[in-house]
This record gives structure tokens, sequence and C-alpha cells, in this order.
């Protein structure tokens, strides 16, 4: 049995320790926008917020979250407001869709700890989120734009195509 906050509710999972904490969002509390990907914890398809940090939901064990406070993309803006989630919406970000959860929730905590990120601190973070449709430059364009809707000065160019290397 675990408990611990989801999107602002405590929520208790009876199931074993070792359960991987993406199965208990998805298949325990019924919450599908977080995805599963490669289940090894390299794709970032199921990254989710751990006490605000991007966690691999897939290789962590509900044990370890414990008492934490955990936001999903559900939880990210329940009106899907979020600077990140109105940027991707406005740059028509995803193409299949399925890896965007990750991504956003990946930037999310990304402009939290770097307000106003250069281009190859967008691409260091997000180096670990994977995107099979290679939608990598708008990515970085949103990330920007989301960086400047919320009052930071964009220290690096939006990407284009002329000076993307994603």
């Amino acid at each position: 049995m675990a408990t611990f906050m989801l999107n602002g509710k405590t929520m208790t999972a009876d199931v074993e320790g070792d359960t991987p904490l993406l199965w208990v969002i998805r298949d325990e509390l019924g919450l599908t926008g977080t995805k599963f990907g490669c289940g090894i914890g390299t794709c970032g398809a199921c990254t989710v917020h751990v006490g605000g940090r991007a966690t691999r939901s897939c290789i962590t064990p509900v044990v370890a979250v414990e008492g934490a406070n955990i936001t999903t993309i559900e939880g990210l803006s329940e009106q899907g407001d979020h600077p990140v989630q109105v940027a991707w919406q406005q740059l028509q970000v995803p193409q299949c869709g399925y890896c965007q959860s990750g991504q956003i929730m990946q930037a999310a905590a990304l402009l939290k700890d770097i307000p106003s990120p250069s281009d190859e601190e967008i691409d260091a973070v997000m180096s670990g989120n994977l995107c099979r449709c290679m939608t990598y430059v708008r990515i970085r364009q949103a990330i920007h734009e989301a960086a400047a809707s919320t009052g930071a000065a964009s220290t690096g160019a939006p990407a284009t195509k002329e000076n993307s290397n994603a």
C-alpha cells in the first residue's frame, strides 16, 4: 500500500511496493495521459513530476514516492493553460502526439529550473525525451515561446530550420 499526493489529491494504491508508478497512475488510478514507451526510462513518454522534478514513472517503484507530491499531465493545469501547453497548441507541436505529455512535463520542469533557457540548455535537458515524429524544432520553439510568455526574456534565439541542430 502506498499513499501520496497526485495532482493535489491524496491517493492510496493497494499494490506491491515494486509496482512501477506508471502502472499505478494508469491502471489503478485511471489517468492515461502519462504514456508507456520503452519501459526502461530512456524515452521520456512516462515523465511526471515527483516533488517538482521530472521523473520517469516507468522505472520508479511506487514505494519510492510514498508521501510525495506527484503531478501528471492531467494535473499540470486543470484548464490546459500552462504556458508550455499553450505554446504547444499555438505552434502545433505534436504530430502523432504519443510522446507529447512526457515532452510537456519535461519542458515544464525545465522552465521551472531555467526560466529563460538557451537552445543548448533546452537540447541538453530535453535530449532524454524521444519523438519518433522528429518535432524537435517545434518543441524548442514552444519552450522559447512559453518562456517568453511568462515574462522571461529568451536568451537563445528561437529555433528555425536555419539555426536548428535538433
